[in-house]
């Protein structure tokens, strides 16, 4: 390509190379066959971030609000993202998950949960003390619910085939381009990448962690910011690899935006441990005390990240006390899980989740999307992005063809 000269022409331009940007290529190839498509990637290698940091669970979706988005996709993306995995040879497995009572009120949430997997179509099972302790029996608690549906995958191993299909089709993907700059008029988008020019006729951002400074470097006025929440967790040492066959979820506190610490089997015949949820001093700093200037300086400077943490300094606290103290954070886990010990706490991982949010203090918690003439950016793709990823892909381009019927 050429270096100084003229701009290299595409129909598409994506910037960001975790699923959700390669779930779009792909989406796009499927509308547009033959069309020019560029993805930019300003990592090294593909799914660097929140798809190659998350805990590769295939959801269900039994948590949300029956007839919303995010339920409808998660269902979708099960399916989706299961056929993917057997057309294209990637191993996964259907371990299922139980989600944990471990006392009377959550016995009585649990009851809640089980008319929203009823009315999401999820097919579950209500465990009583005894089944419980017959199906998992290092796992402690009053009654579960199991949603046998649910899987393990690597998600970073679907990106590698993604990409494959993309450059099959005639997709360019570029790693290690860092964009520098966006400018839209009325003819197409021009990028920048180092010394490079490309042009698009249209630009879709999937930068999620980077994606509010992708929004401002195009000349957006947005409305968000992006705060990082470190997900902090251990993988249990392979003596305790065995303790349970299912994923083991608490049931979930409806006044809490995260979902508490669980157990993970992952498709390596691992079992991690997590994640607790605490504010990120770095973007995309995944070892402990990572800290830098500029992404502390972009929270400092922004009003909503101040609101936001006094509406929910509580659970903060508990978060980061957790975070700090090994015994608090074991005693979560003893909670439905007593053969846990301090020592199997050895190997700590973090992954960092992208929370989008608004002036006024509020957490994003569905999807957020910023639209002009020419470009789409996705600024905020809720959990479970990762599952829902290839209807999600058909959706962004359903929105860019102003053919969305969401």
């Amino acid at each position: 390509m050429p270096r100084g000269g003229a701009a290299v022409e595409y129909d598409f331009c994506i910037v960001g190379g975790g699923i959700v940007g390669l779930a779009t290529a792909m989406a796009l190839q499927e509308r547009t066959a033959g069309a020019r498509i560029l993805l930019l990637e300003k990592e090294a290698g593909l799914a660097q971030h929140q798809t190659g940091h998350n805990s590769g669970v295939i959801h269900a979706g039994i948590y949300y609000q029956p007839g919303s988005l995010k339920a409808r996709l998660c269902r979708e993306g099960a399916e989706a993202t299961k056929r993917f995995c057997k057309d294209h040879a990637i191993p996964f497995e259907n371990c299922g998950k139980l989600l944990v009572a471990t006392s009377e009120m959550e016995m009585q949430r649990m009851t809640g949960l089980e008319e929203r997997a009823r009315q999401n179509d999820i097919g579950f099972e209500r465990l009583d003390q005894v089944d419980l302790r017959s199906a998992e029996p290092n796992i402690s608690g009053l009654g579960a619910l199991l949603v046998p549906t649910t899987g393990i995958v690597d998600y970073a191993e679907i990106c590698r085939a993604m990409a494959h299909v993309i450059r099959r089709k005639g997709g360019v993907i570029r790693q290690d381009s860092v964009v520098a700059a966006i400018r839209e008029d009325a003819g197409g988008v021009s990028v920048s990448v180092g010394n490079e020019s490309f042009r698009a006729n249209r630009l879709i951002a999937c930068a999620g962690l980077q994606s509010d400074r992708v929004a401002r470097m195009a000349g957006l006025n947005i409305q968000h910011r992006i705060v990082p929440f470190r997900g902090e967790y251990y993988v249990l040492p392979r003596s305790k690899s065995k303790i349970a066959k299912h994923l083991i979820y608490p049931i979930p506190d409806p006044d809490l935006p995260f979902l508490g610490i669980h157990l993970t089997c992952t498709i390596d015949g691992k079992i991690t441990v997590g994640p607790n949820a605490v504010l990120g001093f770095a973007r995309e700093g995944y070892s402990k005390g990572s800290f830098k200037p500029g992404d502390v300086a972009d929270m400092a400077t922004f009003a909503g990240f101040w609101r936001m943490a006094g509406n929910n300094w509580r659970s903060a606290l508990s978060e980061f006390a957790n975070s700090l103290s090994k015994d608090r954070y074991l005693k979560e886990c003893r909670k439905y899980c007593p053969g846990l010990v301090l020592s199997d706490l050895a190997t700590p991982a973090a992954g960092i989740r992208a929370q989008a949010v608004m002036n006024d203090g509020t957490l994003v918690h569905d999807f957020l999307f910023e639209q002009t003439e020419r470009m789409l950016h996705v600024c905020n793709a809720p959990s479970p992005a990762a599952t829902s990823a290839i209807p999600i892909g058909r959706m962004i381009v359903d929105r860019l063809f102003g053919t969305s019927s969401h």
